[in-house]
């Protein structure tokens, strides 16, 4: 039974920062990409940035280049995603995916469709 379990969301000004972060338990997850995903009201759920757990590259959307930095911790099985100089256009609540099959793939997939475990949320508010 895979868990994913977030924490760290909250209220924040503009230009404030937040961590995130992703407990994964229930199996080794080597092999696998792990990404954040966040969906504000009334939008579709969209990719934000995803990480291999084995290697440690990344991969972001774009809006979020150079803001956001999304690392892992292999001995802790967590997964954080640091964000810096957040906007209103942030807000949203955050998820915490893995996807099993990036290790075949061997490229990040962007679609939610992809990825088979998800954690319950975590509310980011960014404040203008």
């Amino acid at each position: 039974q895979v868990q994913l379990v977030e924490s760290g969301g909250g209220l924040v000004q503009a230009g404030g920062s937040l961590r995130l972060s992703c407990a994964a338990s229930g199996r080794t997850f080597t092999t696998y990409a792990m990404g954040w995903f966040r969906q504000a009201p009334g939008k579709e759920r969209e990719f934000v940035a995803a990480i291999s757990w084995r290697s440690g590259s990344t991969y972001y959307t774009d809006s979020v280049k150079g803001r956001f930095t999304i690392s892992r911790d292999n001995a802790k099985n967590t997964v954080s995603l640091r964000m810096n100089s957040l906007v209103p256009e942030d807000t949203a609540v955050y998820y915490c995916a893995a996807d099993p099959k990036y290790a075949s793939r061997n490229y990040y997939s962007v679609r939610p469709s992809e990825y088979d475990y998800w954690g319950q949320g975590t509310q980011v508010t960014v404040s203008s």
